[in-house]
């Protein structure tokens, strides 16, 4: 799907705030508010907007640490990656988990209250799975920076 710069222009605004009322939106993008409306229905519809969601602020939420862990797999086979990627989907403790290429397979974020609900997590998920080479865990010290946003344009914003 091709977006113009009105498309572009909904598009950023509502990575800031999807709660904009339309009215409002559409004065902001210079459209009449049912032809901003019928706009953000096809953005939807063709899944140019994936979801709308609220971002928790984990700390406050209860989930006071946040891991990255960087995994190695046995071997590069399809249905082990399948397999893996699986059990990842299960895991409420993994907030994101990406394929990657480079010495590790896959990087999990993981957002937990405490240690020990991840050596639990560790212990059902990674122990259990035969195909894991190793893991590497690092502890996230402090957010520097967080966002959803996609620039639109190449430009920073």
């Amino acid at each position: 799907m091709e977006l113009d710069r009105i498309d572009k222009r909904i598009l950023t605004a509502l990575q800031k705030d999807n709660r904009i009322p339309n009215v409002e939106l559409a004065e902001w993008v210079g459209l009449s508010p049912p032809a901003c409306l019928k706009r953000v229905k096809r953005l939807r519809d063709e899944g140019v907007i994936a979801k709308d969601v609220s971002i928790l602020n984990p700390e406050l939420a209860g989930n006071k640490l946040t891991l990255i862990v960087s995994v190695e797999m046995e071997r590069d086979r399809k249905e082990i990656y399948q397999t893996f990627r699986a059990s990842i989907l299960k895991a409420p403790e993994v907030t994101q988990c990406y394929q990657i290429s480079g010495s590790y397979d896959f990087v999990l974020i993981v957002n937990v209250a405490d240690i020990k609900v991840y050596e639990s997590f560790v212990e059902r998920v990674l122990h259990t799975d035969l195909n894991i080479r190793k893991f590497h865990t690092s502890v996230a010290m402090r957010q520097v920076k967080f966002e959803t946003a996609i620039d639109l344009d190449g430009e920073s914003q």
